[in-house]
């Protein structure tokens, strides 16, 4: 029987790494809305549309694609949003995407809203298909971004929040001490035997008192309870710079490192605008900034409420911000409002209530994304009176600050 052999065509979607991708896509996935500003006539950044040239940014530079692909692409994305696809680069993303959905690391689903108001014109944008992140996806962004940021910050490993005190834990790493009522019955056998045989002598049989008890001692490691507060008001876009989405990346980076590396501690997230609100982990990286005022005391209030539920050894607020408070939630639930200078009104308000949180044992740790004297004032208030710290950072060093300070604030502060 012959056979016939045609020549092998690889299929340039067998060359692609899908976490490779996935982490190129990082920065697409993770926007703030920063770049919608520039675009106003752009589909939503969830739209197949956006995620069709966030491909081709990252794709055209790859030489394992046909030349011609890459030329398309290029094009594309010039044109973008009114450019178009040759079919067979459109199939091209379209498989990619498939696979993406496969292995759990997208979910594609109809906007209902958008295909009901486009009809036929919302045929070229999958029909008002739009993606979101799963939860895989999420938690390896998170991994990836705290590697890199670790691997900038000389960190090779990581482990538990060590502190100056010692506990009867299971590991013995310490000199064995006496046993106390309530210490975990690690006992030091050897140190145990060798306490009697000096009261009573070599002999049998040997008798053991209470007194005798000897336990091994490991280093104390205490458990931690932070809320991050991220700041969403319309001040994290502006100026030319994007201060939302590297926050984004280190809220992550911080979950990951808190659920594989201390799953003891908790960490929840806020953000704060006209109001504050609690969102999901796993929420953070389709958060947008709005066209919002900056309710800091909210914040505040809404953090101490979730803190005080949690029943830890420490507990600590991490504020991430670049602006004034400019907004104040009264008493019959009506949101004032100032954006000209430092309000008074609502100034106090705020140290009212980063005071309670100092009396209620919580520390306020705030990371300032500007630079002007007034707010460095203000931070720096805040930090007085709730004991905590004010850092002033960029988008650059602002996970450093954060990391580093995570890792090493209880070994400082619990003795």
């Amino acid at each position: 029987m012959r056979y016939r052999y045609s020549k092998y065509t690889p299929n340039p979607l067998d060359e692609l790494d899908l976490e490779d991708v996935l982490d190129r896509l990082r920065d697409f996935l993770l926007d703030s809305g920063f770049e919608s500003q520039f675009y106003p006539d752009a589909p939503p950044a969830n739209s197949m549309q956006a995620l069709y040239r966030a491909l081709a940014n990252i794709l055209s530079s790859d030489e394992r694609l046909p030349e011609e692909w890459r030329q398309a692409m290029d094009e594309f994305e010039e044109e973008y949003p009114n450019g178009e696809l040759p079919q067979d680069v459109q199939d091209f993303f379209d498989e990619l995407i498939q696979k993406l959905i496969e292995e759990n690391y997208l979910q594609v689903e109809e906007d209902r809203q958008s295909s009901a108001g486009q009809g036929e014109e919302g045929e070229a944008d999958q029909s008002g298909k739009r993606f979101k992140l799963t939860e895989k996806s999420i938690d390896y962004l998170g991994h990836r971004t705290l590697r890199e940021l670790l691997s900038s910050l000389g960190q090779g490993a990581f482990g538990k929040h060590r502190t100056r005190r010692l506990s009867t834990g299971i590991e013995a790493d310490w000199h064995s001490r006496p046993y106390e009522f309530g210490d975990t019955l690690n006992l030091d056998v050897n140190a145990t035997l060798l306490k009697a045989i000096r009261r009573e002598g070599l002999g049998t049989p040997l008798n053991l008192e209470y007194s005798d008890l000897m336990v091994h001692q490991s280093e104390y490691h205490s458990s931690c309870a932070t809320v991050i507060m991220l700041d969403c008001s319309h001040s994290m876009i502006l100026y030319g710079e994007d201060r939302f989405t590297p926050a984004k990346k280190v809220t992550l980076a911080l979950a990951h490192m808190i659920r594989t590396q201390f799953p003891e501690d908790t960490l929840k997230v806020i953000l704060f605008h006209d109001s504050a609100e609690e969102v999901p982990v796993h929420k953070v990286a389709e958060q947008k900034i709005g066209p919002w005022h900056t309710n800091t005391c909210e914040g505040f209030r809404l953090a101490r409420r979730i803190l005080m539920n949690q029943k830890k050894d420490l507990r600590q607020i991490i504020m991430v911000t670049d602006g004034k408070p400019s907004a104040l939630t009264l008493e019959d639930g009506r949101i004032y409002k100032n954006s000209f200078g430092l309000d008074p009104y609502i100034l106090n308000e705020t140290f009212k209530e980063a005071a309670n949180c100092r009396r209620s044992g919580i520390m306020i740790n705030t990371f300032m994304l500007a630079r002007d004297y007034y707010l460095v004032e203000f931070v720096k208030q805040v930090a007085q009176i709730s004991r905590g710290k004010a850092y002033l950072t960029n988008t650059f060093n602002l996970a450093d600050h954060v990391l580093i300070d995570f890792m090493t604030r209880k070994s400082k502060t619990v003795h």
